[in-house]
């Protein structure tokens, strides 16, 4: 008996520390396969790539376990079908500029840019640190859809005329493809917006079906050679002083994943968000050069065209508090955001950029 139970107890003991000493049980990552369709075509490899570096990205952070595909606009859905591709599940993930989208709700606008809005850095402030991702978050879950910041442009060029704009009365029927919001405050001013495809844009100027169109400034518009047809190159662009785009991706998708791939996706858009502007600060310097030097002719919109679009901005702001519930609520958080960051701006960044702005380099 004694010997029984020396034995019984000696098992135990053996199982206990082998149970203490074997290593936990790695859990295998599941194979995940995305297809995410963009709003732009690949020849625009800084905007388009923002989604390629993500994938990328999503990649390598699991050996990879979740692939992403990349689909330029046209390939799965039109560049401005996204959302309801997102919304009925076509595609797990979008990348795009939501105030393409204004027309479902304006509300979507203030998620990229709205007319003298944030700049980059004041967006990602809103974004990260304010209530904008949050309040955002609420926003899309009736469409479906999980938002994360994806990209930003940093402050935009005015666009490409036919001719110089020199005062508000040279606005008065200009025919000009913008993109999202901007265009509300245009025709406020007289201008006829159009929203064209980033693809059907050199066609449309060159054959006169418009004036006038913005892109986003000297390293894209070089490559889709505007000037050739439009020189004039205005700026700035008011209406885009921070563009942000945005990660769409479909609430039932984003809820099957399992926490650790969430995380890699929120980290890998960061990534993304970050690498986009770098990539457009550090090419639009040289693209400038090129434009000029190729016969763009730079001009500085005139004060009067833009206090008229600075007045007719924030009365359609008015107009909409009063009417859209949603957007009276983000854009109650946004304006109160964006008075207390001009403040800060007045004196550090503002102050700074214009000394040195000023100066000549030795």
């Amino acid at each position: 008996m004694q010997r029984r139970s020396f034995l019984a107890r000696a098992s135990a003991g053996a199982a206990a520390a082998a149970a203490v000493a074997a290593p936990a049980v790695v859990r295998a990552q599941a194979q995940v396969r995305w297809r995410l369709a963009s709003s732009f075509p690949k020849s625009l490899d800084t905007i388009y790539g923002a989604a390629e570096v993500f994938s990328k990205q999503v990649s390598a952070a699991t050996g990879g376990k979740f692939q992403i595909s990349v689909h330029a606009a046209g390939e799965l859905m039109p560049a401005f079908g996204v959302v309801d591709g997102i919304q009925n599940g076509t595609v797990e993930a979008a990348h795009t500029a939501p105030y393409y989208f204004f027309g479902k709700d304006p509300t979507f606008a203030m998620d990229c840019a709205i007319p003298f809005g944030f700049n980059s850095r004041q967006m990602t402030a809103w974004m990260y640190e304010g209530n904008g991702l949050k309040l955002f978050r609420e926003f899309y879950r009736t469409f479906n859809i999980v938002n994360f910041p994806m990209g930003n442009t940093g402050a935009q060029m005015g666009g490409w005329y036919r001719k110089e704009i020199k005062s508000l009365a040279d606005m008065k029927g200009l025919k000009m493809r913008i993109g999202g919001f901007g265009g509300k405050v245009l025709e406020r001013i007289g201008a006829v917006p159009q929203n064209i495809p980033a693809g059907e844009i050199y066609t449309s100027l060159e054959k006169g079906t418009i004036d006038a169109a913005e892109w986003v400034g000297p390293y894209d518009d070089l490559k889709l050679g505007f000037y050739k047809v439009a020189p004039w190159y205005g700026y700035p662009g008011w209406w885009e002083g921070g563009p942000q785009l945005t990660l769409y991706v479909n609430s039932k998708a984003w809820d099957a994943l399992p926490a650790d791939y969430k995380g890699v996706v929120e980290a890998a858009a960061s990534h993304a968000h970050v690498n986009m502007q770098a990539a457009y600060d550090g090419k639009n310097p040289a693209a400038l050069k090129t434009l000029v030097a190729g016969g763009a002719k730079p001009f500085r919109m005139p004060k009067e065209v833009m206090d008229a679009a600075f007045k007719a901005a924030f009365g359609v702001y008015a107009e909409l508090s009063a009417a859209n519930p949603a957007w009276k609520r983000i854009y109650s958080d946004y304006i109160n955001f964006l008075r207390e960051q001009n403040l800060w701006f007045r004196f550090t960044e503002s102050t700074f950029d214009s000394y040195m702005q000023s100066q000549r380099i030795p």
